[in-house]
């Protein structure tokens, strides 16, 4: 059951998450950001933040911070998110979004260990593709073939 601090922490992201977006979006002072996202599959389904700011789901991950690798930025995103561990990654696309701002992400498909649990960011979910679909945020669709792939790769 969430405490009252977890519900504070919960409406701080909401407001801090949409007003950074709207910010950055009018005024990129930093110019294009990095991001790192993975793809965890497990059993059918893909594991999808459902987000604390009304957005809908996403998948777990984040910005680089300033020198950060992308690999590096998945492992501390994917822990701080979801509380598992990235035991191993490949790069399976490369995109430019210009959504809520100018970013250039990269996706791993991954594999990670242990228990999920929530953050203030959000709930981590498994989800089946047709699930995530609807509630995707518009700048991680492309990941939706991906999802697509890796899904029917499974069925054979």
């Amino acid at each position: 059951m969430p405490t009252a601090f977890d519900n504070l922490k919960r409406k701080s992201f909401y407001v801090i998450a949409l007003a950074c977006l709207k910010l950055y979006g009018w005024f990129p002072i930093f110019g294009t950001l990095r991001a790192a996202l993975a793809v965890i599959y497990k059993d059918g389904k893909f594991l999808v933040i459902h987000r604390n700011d009304g957005r809908g789901v996403c998948l777990p991950g984040g910005l680089c911070n300033w020198r950060e690798a992308e690999e590096a930025t998945l492992d501390r995103e994917v822990r701080e998110e979801t509380g598992m561990t990235v035991s191993g990654k490949e790069v399976v696309l490369r995109y430019h979004s210009g959504v809520d701002f100018p970013c250039n992400l990269t996706v791993f498909r991954a594999q990670a260990s242990g228990g999920i649990r929530s953050s203030w960011e959000g709930s981590p979910q498994w989800r089946t593709v047709a699930e995530i679909e609807p509630e995707l945020v518009q700048s991680q669709r492309p990941v939706l073939e991906v999802f697509r792939k890796i899904a029917a790769d499974e069925k054979q």
